[in-house]
């Protein structure tokens, strides 16, 4: 760090400008002055701490800043009391003053081949630089201290590029170092150690004549690790799918967020193989087994006390095993009932249908609508010492201690229709069915509640009326749904405005009329909006 860029991140010149721009008080820079020098040395010992727990030798340290100390203690911005002053509105402060861009990485828009291959990793971590762009012949950098001149000679002279820096914050730099330089060398050292240019796994001649000369190990050291990126990065975009697709002489890996799928990295196909497998043994699959589809479920600590499922499904396709993950959360999948979205009004009708001591209670709505959820919700509302709740399911979403799951078979003859009649003699005062398929499982469904038992299912209809005209048509007779159908509730996903990005907008009554939205109030309504950021894409 060069004299000059001391001066420019010294506390003093840092606070002023925090305080020119009203996200200080007077009285927040002398606490700042007066805890900085103890809480210099509290993180820098936590630093110590944390790096020696990774157990690497090599471990570069950076530096304590007064930025650091400012983030640790946890301001509450002048400007805006309710908001803290965290570590992305310093960096666009001092980004402002300095009269240079901010940037807020999306790693969805990075080439990871760009990022790794320019400067190595233990350049980019000392300086915390990291390349993200180029057009034009020049190369965009970001970084925390776009002032370190000599950093920005260097990387111009290795790349052959003129550099433009741009301002990001630090714990972003560090986290998309790790992750992208973390992934690039395990899938690169896995590439190097199973090279055979011949070799096409598409074809299985030479799939099994590769297996011959040198077996693809799932528990080596690169590709344990290499998944084990992939799941952190997965979790840290909010992803709830992970695809991995073989091609032709390449392996693709996308993510779906927000229900919308992004190309991440193209892996080499001599890897692929090696990754399933790992993939399968995590979800306790067959690895030798490749002709025929696999459905598996993988429990992870994500530290922290936080945990997620990951649903694993395999399939064979014209170029190999095409595998997708589906991520559930348990704080996503099991909800208050208060905070499915409901109007208070349904609310209340849901919560007097579910409330009967039998019945039979349908959710309807397409794949992917939030059935399950709406489910489990309730079960879990429901659950009590008192109860006993029993679900079948295929496959089970979640695993829940409070209930009896049981996931349908049809190999061992475990089928809704079959396992419904077993669990009648099990005592059950609730019983959820993962899907009314057919006339034999909405027979014993209907069964169960002449027989005092709440029932729970689920209908792919498109909305609540037609779960009647359903339910007929597969058979079951008019009088036993007038004497069983407690209640049927449709529902759809509507996405919700992003809190990082909303506005407020304001709109006349009679445009919302135009458009086809009642409303009671005339004149101008303030509503609003997201205005799109890198949250919500």
């Amino acid at each position: 760090m060069t004299k000059n860029t001391r001066s420019l991140l010294s506390a003093e010149n840092v606070c002023r400008i925090f305080l020119k721009k009203g996200l200080i008080s007077k009285e927040q820079r002398q606490e700042i002055f007066n805890k900085k020098d103890t809480l210099q040395k509290k993180l820098e010992k936590l630093q110590v701490i944390k790096d020696a727990s990774g157990g690497s030798s090599s471990t570069i340290i950076n530096p304590v800043t007064i930025i650091d100390i400012i983030c640790f203690l946890k301001l509450n911005r002048e400007d805006d009391p309710t908001r803290e002053l965290d570590e992305e509105t310093i960096f666009q402060a001092l980004a402002e003053e300095w009269k240079i861009e901010y940037k807020k990485i999306d790693p969805l828009d990075l080439d990871l081949k760009l990022v790794t291959t320019i400067i190595p990793r233990s350049f980019a971590m000392k300086h915390l630089v990291l390349p993200i762009a180029v057009k034009d012949g020049w190369l965009t950098v970001a970084t925390p201290n776009p002032h370190n001149l000599e950093v920005m000679e260097d990387i111009s002279r290795v790349s052959h590029l003129k550099v433009k820096p741009v301002v990001s914050s630090k714990s972003d730099i560090i986290k998309l170092i790790n992750e992208f330089y973390g992934f690039r060398k395990s899938i690169a050292a896995a590439e190097e150690q199973f090279s055979y240019p011949s070799i096409d796994l598409g074809n299985l001649e030479q799939y099994v004549r590769l297996r011959e000369v040198k077996d693809l190990p799932s528990d080596d050291r690169h590709i344990v690790n290499a998944v084990d990126h992939l799941f952190n990065y997965a979790f840290d975009q909010r992803a709830s799918d992970i695809h991995i697709e073989p091609k032709r002489n390449t392996s693709l890996v996308r993510l779906r967020i927000d229900g919308v799928l992004h190309s991440i990295y193209k892996l080499p196909k001599t890897v692929h193989g090696a990754i399933i497998s790992r993939i399968k043994a995590l979800s306790r699959l067959d690895m030798a087994e490749k002709r025929r589809p696999q459905d598996g479920r993988i429990k992870i600590d994500r530290g922290q006390g936080a945990e997620a499922e990951i649903r694993v499904s395999t399939i064979p396709t014209a170029f190999g095993e095409k595998t997708v993950m589906r991520i559930l959360d348990p704080d996503i999948l099991f909800q208050d009932v208060g905070q499915l979205g409901m109007t208070s009004m349904d609310l209340v009708r849901y919560q007097q249908f579910i409330n009967f001591p039998h019945g039979l209670v349908l959710v309807c709505g397409p794949t992917g609508s939030g059935k399950s959820t709406t489910l489990y919700s309730t079960l879990r509302h429901l659950s009590t010492e008192e109860k006993n709740i029993t679900t079948v399911e295929d496959p089970i979403e979640m695993v829940h201690e409070d209930f009896n799951q049981i996931a349908v078979q049809p190999s061992a003859d475990i089928t809704f229709a079959n396992i419904l009649r077993n669990i009648l003699r099990q005592d059950p005062d609730i019983i959820m069915i993962g899907e009314m398929r057919d006339l034999e499982t909405a027979e014993n469904a209907i069964q169960a509640t002449l027989t005092g038992h709440l029932v729970l299912s689920t209908l792919h209809t498109n909305d609540a009326s037609l779960a009647i005209t359903r339910l007929v048509d597969i058979g079951v007779p008019s009088f036993l749904i007038h004497a069983t159908l407690t209640g049927v509730l449709a529902q759809r996903l509507l996405r919700k405005i992003c809190p990082h990005c909303s506005e407020s907008f304001e709109i006349s009554a009679d445009d919302l009329m135009a458009m086809g939205i009642k409303t009671d109030k005339t004149g101008m309504i303030r509503l609003k909006r997201g205005n799109g950021c890198i949250k919500c894409r």
